[in-house]
C-alpha cells in the first residue's frame, strides 16, 4: 500500500518562494518514480516536475522551468517542490503522484501513469 501526504501549502505574495513537501509511506520507495501536478478548476491536472527512476535528474513542466525545483530524499521517502518567484499562475492544488517505473517512463507527464496520489495542498498566490 502506497500512501503520501502533501505539506506547505499556503498564501504566498507574487514573487515570493514556498516548499511543498510529500512524505511517502511505502515499503519500497526506490521503486516508485515521482511528481508533482497541480490543478485549478479551469484546468486539467498541469504536469510540474517528476523525477522518473529513483536518482534520475528531475524534468519540469514548460510553465516552471527554471522557477521550481524538484527533489527527492530517498533514505527519509520524501519529495520536496521548491517554488521560487512564483505568480498567480501558479495558483493551484499540488499533488504528489507515484508510479511505477515502467509506465511513468513512456511519459512523465501523463497523470495516467501515476498510480498513487496525495490528497493536495493548496497554493494561492495573491497579492
Amino acid at each position: 500500500q502506497v500512501q503520501l501526504a502533501e505539506s506547505g501549502g499556503g498564501l504566498v505574495q507574487p514573487g515570493a518562494s514556498l516548499r511543498l513537501s510529500c512524505a511517502v509511506s511505502v515499503r519500497s520507495f526506490n521503486a516508485y518514480s515521482m511528481a508533482w501536478f497541480r490543478q485549478t478548476p479551469e484546468k486539467e491536472r498541469e504536469f510540474v516536475a517528476g523525477v522518473v527512476w529513483s536518482n534520475s535528474e528531475p524534468v519540469y513542466g514548460d510553465s516552471v522551468e527554471g522557477r521550481f525545483t524538484m527533489s527527492r530524499d530517498n533514505p527519509k521517502k520524501m519529495v520536496y517542490l521548491q517554488m521560487d518567484n512564483v505568480n498567480i499562475e501558479d495558483t493551484g492544488i499540488y499533488y504528489c503522484a507515484a508510479g511505477p517505473h515502467g509506465d511513468v517512463l513512456l511519459n512523465p507527464a501523463d497523470p495516467l501513469k501515476y498510480f498513487h496520489w496525495g490528497q493536495g495542498t493548496r497554493v494561492t498566490v495573491s497579492s
